[in-house]
């Protein structure tokens, strides 16, 4: 008699005296997955199992991370530039004294990027 596995088509390989089913990940198409994508992966990956492994065994995973990524990152510049304008820091600032204008701009992308970091990477 055949095993459900096998009248829907699979196949085994035999082990150590086990029959393994010959199980596949469906086909992915494989996007560029940035600093964001990678930092939400890890993420995932720890804290929410069940999501990442639904995501891989669709087939999903890969497009998922690159929205996030994309996201996060238009994200990251969007905010990087308000806060500037808000803030005052312009080139002005940057060619008449760098030091200071290092100092704001640090300031502002750490800011940045632990908005983009709550509200998109570790949700």
């Amino acid at each position: 008699m055949k095993s459900l596995f096998e009248q829907m088509g699979g196949t085994y390989r035999e082990e150590n005296g086990y029959h393994i089913p010959n199980l596949t990940l469906p086909d992915e198409e494989q996007a560029e997955i940035g600093v964001w994508g990678q930092r939400h992966l890890r993420y995932i990956k720890q804290q929410h199992k069940v999501r990442y492994v639904n995501l891989l065994t669709s087939g999903k995973l890969n497009s998922y991370l690159a929205d996030i990524d994309k996201q996060a990152e238009n994200m990251f510049f969007r905010l990087v530039k308000q806060m500037a304008e808000r803030e005052g820091v312009t080139e002005q600032l940057k060619a008449d004294d760098q030091m200071e204008w290092v100092t704001r701009m640090n300031n502002i992308r750490s800011r940045a990027t632990e908005i983009v970091n709550h509200d998109i990477i570790y949700t």
